[in-house]
């Protein structure tokens, strides 16, 4: 199953990019850094949407051709980037605001809600190992409630944990909008994912601008290196990702938890990288994360 191998490395290249992201992040103006990350990926995109309109019998390969569409069509990718941008602010403000060893399970938590909703509205059936599945999930996800009590994180009345649940939220119903736009419409990967960044732009330019001319009180913007790279590795990571579900055999349900496997990069960048504390009882709860996302991948 190709779609499985290109998910594996959709997480991997997801991982790096969490990785990248707190470094932006950290101590720094969330808008711009968000602005300039989805910036980098538009511009890259850019080139091969131009070519692809002007001259497409000449282009080299259709893994980076961007067919033209309709209005419907181009209605339905506005409101992906809408969607998706919602998720990003309140998950880069709560990234900010938690550690990522915290803040990375939270987010390893949508394949539950993915699975939901896909047997809410699309008529995915889970197995009874997959629903134990869900149970271990949820369970872990409880434990990590006590684990962040040890630095000072209350789950229940933290409200950047409550920032990364919404961003969770969104996202899960961003993978089951993924599934529409490539399965039910037949868009093309790279057209989804050209006019996703250009339109994402579109999206958070104005809280760009209201940054920049500080409407609230603001925090000080350095740049870094890691801006750009966090557009960068969304891309490719995306790239993998939308390919997958591209296959019509892709389930979504399996998709997402393979992708959310990324935790164990991030989890492991936090330690060696950010000096993470109480790494032991945050390790045993992301085995029992990813044991529960093996038994939601199992048929």
């Amino acid at each position: 199953m190709a779609w499985v191998l290109l998910s594996l490395c959709s997480a991997l290249l997801l991982g790096l990019y969490d990785l990248a992201k707190k470094h932006a992040v950290r101590e720094n103006a969330v808008l711009p850094v968000l602005f300039y990350g989805v910036l980098t990926s538009a511009l890259a995109w850019l080139p091969f949407l131009i070519w692809s309109q002007l001259h497409p019998s000449s282009f080299p390969h259709l893994s980076f051709r961007v067919d033209p569409i309709d209005g419907v069509n181009h209605a339905l990718l506005f409101a992906k980037s809408a969607l998706v941008g919602a998720s990003w602010i309140f998950g880069y403000f709560a990234l900010k605001h938690l550690p990522l060893s915290i803040a990375a399970p939270i987010r390893a938590t949508a394949p539950i809600w993915t699975i939901l909703l896909a047997v809410l509205f699309l008529g995915e059936a889970p197995n009874n190992r997959q629903w134990l599945g869900i149970g271990i999930v949820l369970a872990a996800f409880y434990a990590f409630s006590f684990v962040g009590r040890r630095e000072g994180i209350d789950f229940r009345r933290n409200k950047w944990v409550g920032f990364m649940i919404v961003a969770t939220l969104f996202g899960a119903c961003s993978a089951l909008y993924d599934k529409y736009l490539l399965q039910t419409r037949s868009l093309s990967p790279p057209t989804v994912q050209a006019w996703f960044s250009i339109y994402l732009v579109v999206v958070m330019l104005p809280f760009y601008l209201a940054w920049k001319k500080g409407l609230w009180p603001r925090s000080t913007f350095t740049w870094r290196w890691s801006i750009p790279l966090v557009g960068l590795l969304l891309l490719v990571a995306d790239f993998f990702y939308f390919t997958a579900i591209a296959d019509p055999d892709a389930l979504i349900s399996v998709i997402s938890p393979i992708r959310r496997a990324s935790v164990v990069v991030t989890f492991i960048g936090g330690i060696v990288l950010y000096k993470e504390q109480n790494f032991r009882p945050k390790a045993v709860c992301i085995l029992a994360l990813l044991v529960g996302i093996l038994l939601l991948y199992l048929n």
